[in-house]
């Protein structure tokens, strides 16, 4: 039973549960940024959060604690190395959800999480940018495309009004058959 119980089990054992929040923890800390399912990121963020204190901490033992969890010396030297020092005037608040709409496949919440005072905001910030700078031209050339159908239109309402009696000769043939 779960009595009293905040933390979700999201269907898995604990070792399974530990091992996958340690495995995103650590993508987390070496991309910057991670996608994933909502509830499962808002999980995430306690777990990296608290990493990210005990790397602020700086101590030997911090250190041990966080590669008890992690189980990377790679991952625990970029926390104390690179990722702890952004942080030093923060206190809590170390990472941002992004909502990202619906999966396509199964309909999941998906989200995207990041640090704070990561480069990758800076990344995020710039894709944004190029998206905007790619988008007109795409709009030029749709409008190319409208003015060649335009052309083409004065030649061809014969036939959308050949195929307009069609359907509605079909719509009236049902309507006969219902009636």
């Amino acid at each position: 039973m779960r009595h009293n119980r905040d933390e979700k089990r999201f269907d898995r054992t604990y070792s399974h549960l530990r091992s996958m929040f340690a495995n995103m923890t650590n993508d987390l800390i070496f991309h910057g940024r991670i996608t994933t399912t909502t509830p499962r990121a808002k999980a995430l963020r306690s777990y990296a959060e608290k990493m990210i204190t005990l790397g602020k901490n700086g101590s030997l033992a911090s250190r041990r604690r966080a590669f008890a969890f992690l189980r990377s010396k790679e991952a625990v030297t970029k926390l104390f190395a690179e990722i702890a020092p952004l942080f030093t005037g923060r206190n809590g608040g170390y990472t941002r959800l992004m909502k990202l709409g619906n999966r396509p496949g199964d309909n999941a919440s998906m989200s995207v999480m990041e640090l704070v005072e990561s480069k990758s905001a800076v990344v995020a910030g710039a894709d944004t940018k190029k998206a905007k700078t790619a988008a007109p031209k795409a709009k030029k050339a749709p409008v190319a495309k409208v003015k060649a159908a335009s052309k083409k239109a004065s030649s061809k309402p014969t036939v959308k009004k050949a195929a307009k009696e069609k359907t509605a000769l079909k719509t009236r043939a049902r309507k006969a058959e219902k009636g």
